[in-house]
């Protein structure tokens, strides 16, 4: 014991030596890399950077990974460095995470909550191994316009199940630095910095290309934000189950200063929400005002959201108004109400439903449809409701396992709302995930999945908190 005692000090400045001098010698190498290589090179240094710090605690790379995922949906994000697909800095960072959690003798028995696999992770898995064999079916017109972009059964397992899968093991990873940080409530500083970021894109994005909110109102526009990687529908429902996360913790917290950065976080990202044009997302985010009004009711809310309302509508343009009455005035035509999804899409779709209603037939089914092949409908990726897409591809017994588990979220965030054990701020917070999985039910009937999605990737992240919160012990 005495000569190990005897020996630390000089082991650990002959470690912080050699560290030095190999960040030195790395500093160099990026050197050289960045005059070559420029922007690739920075983001593969920087990327390199990140993965030493996680080494030295995957609680940090859970925090870069939180910052990355609402972000990663977009093409402000690199997908890729140097061409080679798949290495880009999530995955790396993702990669580093998991090693820095194993090399620290955490338990991978224990890492995934049964819920999660048995009524999530397996339904989806077995639907991707069913689609997996009809890949040779797919539509020629998916590939001529480039709406998917493989052609083999790896390349299709690997965007339809392990991308959209990665969401949930992050979420995971969060939830595993969360249970073992000094303070849940400090994961909220780099939720608020990627509420920043994906508000001030689209604002910037709008600004830089002169648009008019006349213009960006109409039908013809959905596709405006498609310049940054997503539909304007998908960044609206991202934009509102962020709102409702900011909204609840707001309302709960004590934390004065706290209080002020979530009121003029929630001011920018309703100006993002708006800018989508998105009926959904508006439908989204006056849901989750009114749930707060209902939960909160006091002489005091009440006169908040009468202000509030009274200011919104004073300066609410008139686009916006014409475009949440599309398809309500001169009759009320249903299937312009519905953007064309009723004629173009669902009706042609449901005699799908019943080729195969209870165990469906394979992740996104619908490219190999009778519906299209016959012309009868629109050649699109996702039928622009989640619901109907659950059946199409894992039946209804694959639904029912998905909301399933979506219930046990609602169960577990409703106890953690209303936790004694837990301080005011997450409180609250927990208080905005039922909301905010309560907007994603009801948003998914015109669009989106009950799979993980870029645009949900709040939701994911907050489950993945919620998870964490649950292995943190009562009186944290």
């Amino acid at each position: 014991m005495t000569v190990s005692a005897a020996r630390l000090p000089a082991d650990r400045g002959a470690g912080l030596a050699l560290g030095v001098v190999g960040l030195g010698l790395f500093g160099v190498v990026c050197g050289i890399g960045i005059a070559i290589g420029e922007l690739q090179a920075l983001v593969a240094s920087l990327t390199v950077l990140a993965c030493f710090a996680v080494l030295a605690d995957f609680r940090i790379g859970a925090v870069l990974l939180l910052v990355m995922l609402p972000v990663q949906g977009s093409y402000l994000f690199p997908h890729s460095m140097f061409g080679v697909t798949g290495l880009n800095p999530m995955n790396l960072v993702l990669g580093a995470t998991l090693v820095s959690y194993l090399i620290r003798g955490q338990e991978l028995k224990r890492f995934m909550p049964r819920p999660l696999v048995w009524l999530f992770i397996v339904p989806i898995c077995i639907a991707g191994l069913i689609g997996m064999q009809h890949v040779r079916d797919i539509h020629p017109a998916f590939y001529e316009e480039e709406l998917i972009h493989y052609t083999d059964t790896l390349g299709y397992l690997s965007d339809a199940l392990l991308k959209p899968m990665l969401k949930v093991f992050i979420a995971v990873m969060i939830g595993a630095a969360v249970a073992r940080a000094k303070k849940a409530e400090s994961f909220l500083v780099p939720i608020i910095a990627a509420v920043w970021v994906m508000s001030l894109m689209a604002i910037g994005y709008v600004a830089a290309e002169g648009v008019s909110l006349g213009a960006l109102a109409l039908s013809s526009s959905r596709t405006f934000f498609s310049g940054l990687g997503m539909h304007a529908n998908d960044l609206g429902r991202l934009y509102a189950v962020a709102y409702a996360l900011l909204l609840f913790t707001w309302g709960e917290t004590k934390d004065v200063r706290l209080k002020s950065v979530l009121l003029l976080t929630m001011a920018v990202l309703t100006l993002a929400l708006l800018l989508t044009f998105s009926r959904g997302a508006f439908v989204g985010w006056v849901m989750v005002n009114v749930l707060f009004l209902v939960w909160k009711f006091n002489a005091r809310t009440i006169g908040l959201a009468v202000l509030a309302a009274g200011i919104g509508l004073m300066f609410m343009p008139g686009a916006v108004v014409s475009r949440m009455s599309m398809g309500l005035v001169g009759g009320g035509d249903v299937n312009e109400f519905s953007a064309g999804r009723m004629e173009e899409i669902w009706i042609p779709l449901l005699p799908e439903l019943f080729k195969s209603p209870i165990w469906g037939n394979g992740l996104d089914s619908i490219m190999w449809s009778q519906a299209v092949f016959t012309d009868q409908m629109l050649a699109v990726t996702h039928p622009h409701n989640a619901y109907m897409q659950a059946i199409l591809d894992m039946g209804l017994l694959g639904m029912a396992l998905l909301l399933a588990y979506y219930w046990h979220v609602y169960r577990c965030a409703r106890d953690l709302g209303s936790n004694a054990h837990l301080s005011p701020t997450m409180r609250g917070f927990y208080q905005g995930v039922v909301a905010g999985l309560l907007c994603f039910i009801i948003t998914g009937f015109v669009g989106s999945s009950l799979r993980p999605t870029a645009e949900f990737a709040f939701l994911w992240i907050a489950i993945g908190m919620m998870y964490g919160q649950l292995g943190r012990r009562p009186t944290t």
